[in-house]
């Protein structure tokens, strides 16, 4: 006998199932792999052509871009993948108009206020950012086919989307370099970007529905503000502790953090890229087996933690020399900070198996309330332990705040979990 609501399921439909799970995942892996190399290839790409300075501009429009992305996903795709992962293909499509209008509505007007601000600072900051004010619309719309495609199963999508956006780059940056500007970069960066975010919409058959965008952010203001407010914490954080490290300790300790960072990077690509559609599976998972979403996130989280540790096991082992190769001279302050970067990032793999059940329950108040501890930790434990024992003292203490954070967030999945058992919620709207 079954649950109501429940269907019955075979062996052969959970292997189906499972092996269907295991595509999207993989697909997730392949598009943050295509963006992550295309972010590198443009960062170096921009370094060698223009110098330090010249980089220096450029990297404060790449952090201004980090920060507005951030403001659109949680009011924009954030929501869509949470209600809409899963559903009918006509709610979908309806669903999607109206959320990739709204990531260009907010495209729109941030880039507005950017085009100003820079045409009032003028300088060499001032071009870079009126050029990034107007191509912050495409970018924003490219990023929200990225997870309009994840939210509908579909992440083969995504990654021929972003591949789009490399091969578009290329002729763009060639052009750029021959101007020999911060500000022709960054329009090559934004053009190339527009050319994959007009391919979405032939991907997809749907135009974005600008009009929308008002109803779609008062509709989903429940879970987009709450989202708003993790993602922007979530970025501050970050930046916050950096700031504060290298006043506290010195630039040269955010040199040796970065580094330890680096040395993270293929692992922390992984993560980034599960996350794009860990959500949507977690959302899948509670629309057909609501009983089963514990033991996915569990699954998740502890995998993720596994691998983390073995990744940073892995760099244990690595010789000095072939660390000196890749890192030069960070490579011996990097070393030091191994342990504890890898348990950091560890158990910041184990909360997101949570964070992405509390998300697929639409528990914005919950999720909320620990990225803000989580913030407040990851600040206080970085900066705290460098005032304690400099660079090391950091991250150990970055290290203890993420695990507490981490058990925050399980626990207030299992109180979600328990809530939604004891008072069971009609299916969400999908039209």
């Amino acid at each position: 006998m079954t649950a109501e609501g429940e269907k019955t399921t075979t062996p052969a439909d959970r292997r189906t199932a499972k092996q269907a799970m295991v595509g999207r995942l993989s697909w997730g892996l392949a598009d943050q792999a295509a963006s992550s190399m295309t972010n590198f290839a443009v960062g170096l790409y921009v370094a060698r052509s223009l110098g330090l300075t010249a980089f220096g501009v450029f990297s404060l429009a790449w952090l201004t871009y980090g920060v507005v992305l951030n403001v659109a996903r949680g009011l924009a795709t954030d929501p869509l993948v949470v209600r809409f992962s899963g559903v009918p293909d006509t709610s979908w499509r309806a669903a999607a108009a109206r959320s990739s209008g709204a990531a260009l509505g907010v495209g729109a007007a941030l880039g507005a206020m950017c085009l100003l601000i820079g045409l009032g600072l003028g300088g060499r900051v001032g071009p870079a950012f009126a050029c990034l004010g107007v191509v912050l619309p495409a970018l924003l719309l490219q990023d929200a086919w990225r997870f309009a495609f994840f939210a509908a199963g579909t992440g083969r999508k995504a990654f021929v989307n972003d591949l789009v956006w490399g091969v578009a780059l290329v002729p763009a940056m060639v052009l750029a370099a021959r101007v020999g500007s911060v500000a022709a970069f960054v329009l090559a960066w934004g053009a190339s970007a527009a050319v994959a975010a007009v391919y979405g919409c032939l991907q997809s058959g749907i135009l974005p529905r600008l009009t929308g965008a008002p109803g779609w952010l008062r509709e989903q203001r429940d879970l987009g503000y709450r989202y708003l407010a993790e993602n922007v914490s979530l970025s501050g954080a970050s930046q916050l502790r950096a700031y504060g490290l290298g006043a506290i300790v010195g630039v040269g300790a955010v040199g040796a953090v970065r580094g330890a960072e680096l040395l993270l990077g293929p692992f922390l690509a992984v993560l980034m890229g599960l996350s794009l559609v860990t959500v949507a599976e977690a959302a899948r998972v509670l629309r057909r087996a609501p009983h089963r979403l514990a033991r996915f996130c569990l699954l998740l989280g502890g995998g993720q933690a596994a691998a983390a540790l073995l990744w940073g096991a892995a760099l244990l082992l690595v010789p000095d020399r072939a660390g000196e190769l890749v890192l030069g001279g960070v490579w011996h302050s990097a070393s030091e900070l191994i342990v504890p970067a890898t348990l950091g990032v560890a158990g910041a793999g184990l909360g997101t198996g949570a964070a992405a059940g509390l998300r697929a329950l639409a528990a914005a108040r919950r999720s909320l309330r620990c990225q803000l501890f989580a913030s407040a930790c990851y600040v206080g434990g970085g900066l705290g332990g460098a005032a304690v024992a400099g660079t090391i003292g950091s991250a150990w203490g970055v290290a203890a705040a993420t695990v507490c954070a981490s058990a925050v967030w399980w626990l207030q999945l299992r109180s979600a979990l328990r809530e939604r058992h004891r008072n069971p919620i009609p299916e969400v709207r999908t039209s």
